[in-house]
């Protein structure tokens, strides 16, 4: 089969259809096998489009007792001696995505639907509260199959996300989730595997102060490469792919990887851990066969950028490497935090590039290329709202002026942020020399 044929995974988050249809699958059984028996219940934060939902279905197929989905992997392998494999347990998935949450009771909605979903199974009584349905469930489940339940959440914070510009909303939502998931500490007895994932840990959420037993392994050196693709991966999976798109390119083998590698590579969750790319945009790269921006074709962080705006953060410190921070610091998301680093950190736009092990201090930046230009690239319009495309004050517009030596074009983009120019410059590092050169020139005439 050609490689123009074979079926790359892009998009794909359940691990039945991806196995049952034949898609590539990168295999990180290994990870289930390792987290089924060395503890209970963890936490695991990753960028958005990282693979979480994948890993979470297949954490499902495993604790359903899907062992034909599993064959040939290596999960098969370690499991092979162990008499009480592939049993059944009763399963309660919580998928956050894909929903709504601007109204108020939209996530007692959510709930509620699913809730019921399993109350056609198990019985219940929806006219109770949520979080005593969740605990009747739990109870009727252990029941039913005499075995001890398992709790998977997918994207906890994407009620809680969609909500940061309205408080009295967001605080709902965090009441809502301190009721209904505090149920998976007072009935541990009926837990035998509790997972949570999610973009953000929110530091000070109640959630997390209730749920103190959940393990986080989100910089853990032992799950650093749980979720994105190494390169050993990628060169063992996607060997034919990456072949045809160095023809594609007119590039050799070794120059094609070298520019997915600045290009998609970068991420590191641990220190010591191996740099992982970026799955959602290197499938898509191998796919198209070609160098572009997928990761943020997917999204604008809208919420983020006029964040770093509204506190007029320097982003020429993302370009010089001088970003840094403690541990503390990287898990500590508030949306009243003035620090924007964990927020960056923790979505995925910086990443670990080192760290200082007397003062226990990592060093911050951009992952790789496509992340660093186009995050830049997306503050230019909120630092100047009239630079929109095609209006001859984009970014595009100002580099062929500047290349063109145009400098009344130039003078004339910028006049309109006189009153602050400085902000332009601040975002001049994405621009090249001369445009960076102008700017400062700007900056003194107009001072």
């Amino acid at each position: 089969m050609g490689a123009g044929m074979r079926k790359l995974p892009i998009g794909v988050q359940g691990f039945e259809k991806l196995r049952r249809e034949g898609y590539l699958y990168i295999d990180k059984t290994e990870y289930i096998y390792e987290l089924a028996h060395s503890g209970s219940q963890y936490f695991l934060s990753r960028p958005r489009r990282f693979g979480k939902s994948l890993f979470l279905s297949t954490l499902r197929a495993y604790w359903e007792g899907k062992k034909e989905l599993f064959e040939g992997l290596e999960i098969e392998k370690l499991e092979e001696s162990n008499p009480e494999a592939w049993q059944p347990y009763p399963v309660f998935y919580f998928d956050f995505n894909g929903k709504n949450y601007q109204a108020e009771t939209a996530l007692e909605n959510v709930l509620d639907e699913q809730l019921a979903t399993w109350e056609k199974i198990y019985g219940g009584d929806s006219s109770r509260s949520v979080e005593e349905r969740f605990r009747n469930l739990l109870v009727a489940a252990n029941k039913k199959y005499g075995k001890r339940c398992v709790v998977l959440v997918d994207e906890y914070d994407k009620p809680l996300l969609e909500v940061l510009n309205k408080e009295a909303l967001e605080e709902h939502n965090k009441a809502v989730f301190k009721g209904f998931f505090g149920t998976l500490k007072s009935f541990d007895e009926y837990l035998q595997f509790v997972f949570f994932t999610g973009v953000t840990k929110f530091s000070k959420v109640s959630i997390f102060s209730d749920l103190n037993q959940l393990e986080d392994i989100s910089m853990d050196a032992d799950y650093a490469e749980i979720c994105g693709i190494t390169e050993a991966e990628m060169t063992k999976v996607f060997g034919p792919e990456i072949c045809e798109m160095a023809k594609r390119q007119d590039m050799t083998e070794d120059e094609c990887l070298a520019k997915l590698r600045e290009t998609y590579n970068g991420y590191h969750f641990h220190y010591e851990g191996e740099g992982v790319y970026n799955p959602f945009s290197l499938l898509n790269a191998l796919k198209k066969r070609s160098f572009d921006s997928y990761w943020f074709a997917t999204g604008t962080p809208t919420f983020l950028v006029r964040r770093l705006h509204d506190i007029d953060f320097d982003i020429r410190k993302l370009a010089d490497r001088t970003l840094e921070a403690n541990e503390a610091m990287l898990s500590d998301y508030r949306a009243d935090n003035p620090d924007p680093l964990p927020l960056l950190y923790q979505t995925g736009y910086l990443t670990i590039v080192g760290y200082d092990r007397r003062g226990r201090v990592y060093t911050l930046a951009f992952p790789n290329d496509e992340v660093k230009y186009g995050f830049l690239e997306s503050l230019l319009p909120e630092y100047t709202p009239d630079c929109r495309s095609g209006s001859g004050k984009d970014i595009f517009s100002l580099r062929r002026y500047v290349e063109k030596g145009d400098l009344e074009q130039v003078r004339e983009t910028l006049a309109p942020y006189a009153a602050d120019p400085r902000k332009l410059f601040k975002i001049g590092v994405n621009f090249s020399s001369e445009t960076r050169n102008l700017m400062e020139w700007k900056v003194r005439e107009e001072n």
